[in-house]
């Protein structure tokens, strides 16, 4: 059955304005030869599109030749106002940008364990208000959340979890009663994901595992595009997962004796020092230091210091335990080895991690390094609060559920509105 006018215009639409925002500026001649549209409908949905103020034109095209130039358009990027959020256990950082993604203004606050819940929240949201400020943004129109914990796939919000600060669920409500705004929230691995697959080391890779080392451990699993969360929102809780070498098992409220018992960054600090590699005392175990210990540690191993080719190797024997485990049951074809970790170690740790896991699994599995390091969770709030603005000014994509989401009714972030 053909599309009606008004759902093909709202096709060619969309896939003009994906155009203009993957390539930047195009002339009409240009959406014309990459849409495959008459030069009709092209100039027909230029006009509707800038009567929109969705697109303007932005310069000229072909300055060297003679004759008249041709426009050149482009997104009107200041058409609304992102922010992104990512909450750890002892800071918020926050990133305000335009409907391109942009960076105007960004800011990071230390939040102390001793804080209460309402001040922290209050401070949290406050650091919000005042990063827009300084970037001249109006009212925000979509607010993406990346936080440890779980999200509740019935209502979208963050479940109440033991040894999380009260203060993350309390600061979606205060941003939801104070913000005129979408606001998204989402856990920090799947959002770190999102990021690697549209922007990192699982750019092309549709189906892969997402491993997050930072202070402790966790994974995002990402099946044929899609993201999958679980029943209850715990796919990927890997910090859990019982394994070989370790002392006692794992409870329901503790997760030490599992597999974070071996790869968090506080054991693997431990790993470090037991092969002549000195950390930084402050930096061990504390979960508002810049970047985890074990961080530190594999860039010292990696610079030659202590028995670095050894503690290495050993590093790699736990992630490939993990690793090993992940693939036996869901067989990806790829895992990364993500977070300010994953980053630290690059190629190096990435091969020596695929050669030991070679050796377990028949499986053929690839490992990569993560590329964004501890940016991909904010990265990622990002794309998720640009995507439910442009969703909602260009209209919903007529190409499916997006990379990085599940199919049906929920936004690729689980989404609470006010």
């Amino acid at each position: 059955m053909p599309a009606s006018p008004s759902t093909a215009r709202a096709i060619n639409d969309r896939l003009a304005l994906g155009l203009l925002q993957q390539d930047g500026p195009l002339t009409a001649a240009q959406l014309k030869t990459l849409t495959g549209l008459s030069r009709p409908t092209v100039a027909d949905l230029v006009e509707r599109l800038q009567g929109a103020g969705l697109i303007r034109v932005v310069g000229e095209a072909g300055a060297q030749r003679r004759g008249p130039n041709a426009r050149l358009y482009g997104i009107v990027a200041d058409r609304a106002h992102l922010a992104a959020l990512d909450v750890r256990t002892g800071s918020v950082a926050v990133v305000v940008a335009d409907l391109l993604g942009t960076t105007l203004a960004e800011a990071t606050l230390p939040i102390g364990g001793d804080t209460a819940t309402e001040a922290a929240a209050e401070q949290a949201a406050a650091l919000l208000e005042r990063t827009a400020r300084e970037a001249g943004a109006g009212a925000l129109h979509s607010v993406g959340i990346g936080a440890p914990g779980l999200i509740d796939p019935a209502s979208g919000e963050l479940r109440d979890t033991t040894g999380l600060p009260a203060w993350h669920r309390r600061l979606v409500r205060v941003l939801q009663q104070r913000l005129p705004a979408t606001v998204l929230v989402e856990n920090e691995t799947n959002l770190a994901a999102v990021a690697e697959h549209r922007e990192g080391a699982a750019t092309g890779q549709d189906t892969f595992v997402l491993l997050w080392l930072g202070h402790g451990v966790g994974a995002a699993v990402m099946l044929e595009g899609r993201l999958r969360r679980g029943a209850s929102g715990g796919a990927g809780e890997i910090g859990f997962m019982p394994v070989p070498g370790i002392t006692g098992t794992p409870s329901a409220l503790n997760c030490d004796g599992g597999f974070h018992s071996l790869v968090g960054s506080a054991p693997v600090c431990e790993l470090a020092a037991a092969h002549g590699i000195a950390v930084p005392a402050a930096a061990v175990g504390d979960e508002g230091e810049k970047e985890p210990g074990a961080a530190s540690a594999v860039r010292a191993a990696l610079a030659g210091e202590g028995e670095g080719e050894a503690f290495l190797d050993a590093l790699a024997g736990r992630l490939a335990v993990g690793a090993a485990a992940i693939a036996s049951v869901l067989d990806p074809g790829c895992v990364v080895l993500a977070g300010e970790v994953g980053h630290a170690g690059g190629d190096a740790l990435a091969a020596r991690v695929e050669e030991r896991l070679a050796a377990m699994s028949p499986l053929r599995t690839e490992v990569r390094a993560g590329r964004l390091g501890g940016a991909a969770v904010l990265r990622g709030a990002l794309l998720a609060a640009r995507d439910a603005a442009q969703d909602e000014l260009f209209g919903p994509t007529a190409r499916g559920p997006r990379p990085g989401t599940d199919a049906g009714p929920r936004h690729e972030a689980a989404r609470a509105r006010r």
